[in-house]
């Protein structure tokens, strides 16, 4: 059966992902999911060859510097020039052995560089901005499908496990200014949303399906995982100072290492060498893991994005780019912040920064 279009599946970090750091837009701290994954390659394409290899380049970068209280913007933040703002760009290098129409491996290397400006962690007298550079954590991942790629002509649905591993830096530093020690410069923990690892391991589980229901017009859907069996990672949150009496109590003077997901879903039309996609992309950092505590500092929240989506391939190369924009942006209440309003009586609830819309773009090469 010849098909005019590829299925694409999720896009690491990610951004990705992103952490795969690519984040959910923002200060919720999403590590990257890598780059496409085996399904922007039809089984079709491949189930009469002995095997081949993809190499996939995903670029992701965004801006957030928009503040939110649960689901409410605060928008004078921005007027006041008190807001926070991340750049974060992350490179994921995606090597993927296609061993039959069946099975399949991949290994994700993301290299990761982040900024990071704001008044509140430099005294609140002037905009200062922290960095961080290198590689991030990597991960490698085996796919299967449930069905007979040959068989199976019109649609299929493929699982995929893995781990990911804490190569990246969770302790990364750089310079601090806090007019409380005259001025003088603070060498510690960069915040967690520009580290490059959380310093936990995790086991990583997808699903990715798509159905046809003509030759160039179908529909796709595809669910990320990230099972985070560890706490807490020890980094302390307080800049390189003293944690306060209120985070030691409440927990949140340390790190967490958090569960994410991502699910995505959407249609797909394609016209000649193009592929076009739309979809909705929904991004979670959760306030309870599904395995071990969920203690310790996190902004947990989600971001719900209509995703665009254009692929051109050409014999064996392809490059393409998605373009998530924010349509609901909500920072949930953290265990901290719920411990803090049991032991004070006064409801607690965290903020933390978005961004409007997050760019991804990529190249696939076969061979």
């Amino acid at each position: 059966m010849k098909l005019t279009f590829k299925i694409l599946s999720a896009i690491a970090v990610y951004i990705l992902f992103t952490h795969t750091n690519a984040y959910s837009q923002g200060c919720v701290a999403i590590r990257s999911t890598g780059g496409l994954c085996i399904m922007d390659e039809h089984p079709d394409s491949i189930a009469h060859q002995g095997g081949v290899w993809l190499f996939n380049s995903n670029s992701r970068y965004f801006r957030s510097y928009k503040h939110f209280v649960g689901s409410e913007e605060q928008k004078q933040r921005i007027e006041e020039g008190t807001n926070v703002i991340n750049h974060s760009y992350t490179q994921d290098l995606v090597l993927t052995r296609i061993v039959n129409n069946r099975w399949a491996f991949s290994l994700d290397i993301p290299v990761v560089g982040n900024s990071r400006s704001s008044l509140y962690e430099h005294g609140r007298t002037e905009r200062r901005t922290t960095h961080s550079f290198g590689v991030g954590d990597i991960s490698i991942r085996a796919y299967a499908w449930l069905l007979n790629p040959v068989k199976a002509t019109k649609g299929n649905i493929q699982v995929g496990l893995g781990l990911k591993f804490p190569t990246g830096t969770y302790d990364y530093q750089d310079y601090f200014y806090n007019t409380g020690t005259n001025g003088a410069r603070l060498l510690g923990p960069v915040d967690q949303s520009i580290q490059l690892g959380d310093g936990g391991t995790g086991i990583i589980t997808e699903l990715n399906t798509y159905y046809n229901f003509t030759h160039n017009f179908g529909l796709y859907g595809s669910f990320y995982y990230l099972i985070s069996p560890r706490e807490q990672n020890g980094v302390s949150t307080a800049r390189g100072g003293a944690p306060s009496a209120k985070a030691v109590a409440n927990g949140s003077d340390v790190m967490s290492v958090p569960d994410q997901y991502m699910i995505r879903a959407g249609v797909n039309y394609g016209a000649g060498n193009f592929n076009y996609s739309l979809g909705v992309r929904d991004e979670c950092l959760p306030v309870h893991d599904l395995v071990g505590g969920s203690n310790g500092f996190r902004r947990p929240g989600y971001i719900i994005s209509v995703e665009p989506g254009i692929t051109y391939r050409i014999n064996k190369f392809s490059v393409y780019s998605y373009v998530p924009v924010a349509l609901v942006r909500n920072r949930t209440q953290s265990v901290p912040d719920k411990i803090t309003t049991q032991l004070t009586g006064v409801d607690t609830h965290g903020d933390a920064a978005f961004a409007d819309y997050a760019v991804n773009i990529g190249v696939t090469f076969k061979f």
